[in-house]
């Protein structure tokens, strides 16, 4: 989705909640995020989606957009004066008040708190990166946030640019038609969530807990309580650790 200077001001600065992607392949948005509900509430105008390909900024006869590296080794580096004309024309488009995120291996690990954080704020600047990396200087100098989806390695920071959008998105008011089931989910509570179920009451002779059946809600709320509460102690130590030292003294 691109357009005009004046028309993506335009637009950045009406939406509700607006994310602008700088990458070497806009194609590859919305993508996924461009269907079921979130690709309705785009449609629908409950958050904006701007794409501004990172060669429009290249330099040089030969449209360069990356070089090698100083000090040698293997692969390329995104240069700092095409990356940085980049991130300055999205910042003039979208406005200043968008926290501005590079995908990096280095960066804080995307978890529900921060999904949460970035649902709440007028939006983001997300800055796909390819190759070996980018130019440390253009990271400094625009105090570029780094942010790692995970620990592995992606050819590019595309896929975690879907990933960020669809977790971020789905919170947005009028995107996600029932807010209870938002509330329930693994993560939201510090707990992983508990395990679901539903008709036939019996398959392949595996039948559904009774108290599921029972109609009793507060021992349903029990229930599940105590089903996230083991899931999480047996699955995630870490997450035990934290919410059992907050909630259990």
């Amino acid at each position: 989705m691109t357009g005009s200077a004046t028309d993506e001001k335009e637009i950045g600065r009406n939406a509700a909640w607006s994310a602008h992607v700088l990458t070497l392949f806009p194609e590859m948005f919305p993508g996924p995020v461009g269907q079921s509900l979130a690709g309705r509430g785009l449609k629908d105008g409950v958050w904006n989606l701007q794409v501004t390909q990172i060669r429009d900024h290249a330099v040089g006869k030969h449209q360069n957009v990356d070089d090698s590296p100083f000090g040698g080794g293997a692969g390329m580096v995104m240069r700092p004066d095409v990356l940085g004309s980049a991130i300055d024309q999205a910042k003039a488009v979208s406005g200043e008040d968008k926290r501005l995120i590079y995908f990096s291996p280095r960066g804080r690990v995307l978890d529900q708190k921060m999904v949460r954080e970035l649902s709440e704020e007028p939006g983001v600047i997300l800055v796909c990166g390819r190759f070996e990396g980018v130019d440390q200087r253009v990271l400094d100098a625009r105090n570029v946030e780094e942010v790692s989806l995970g620990d592995f390695i992606l050819s590019g920071g595309e896929v975690a640019a879907l990933a960020l959008l669809d977790a971020v998105v789905r919170l947005l008011p009028g995107v996600t038609g029932n807010v209870e089931s938002l509330e329930d989910e693994s993560f939201e509570t510090g707990l992983l969530e508990y395990p679901h179920y539903t008709r036939p009451a019996v398959w392949e002779d595996r039948e559904v807990p009774e108290v599921l059946l029972s109609g009793h809600h507060e021992k349903i709320k029990d229930w599940r309580k105590r089903q996230s509460m083991e899931l999480t102690k047996q699955r995630r130590a870490d997450l035990w650790e934290s919410w059992s030292a907050e909630n259990l003294k």
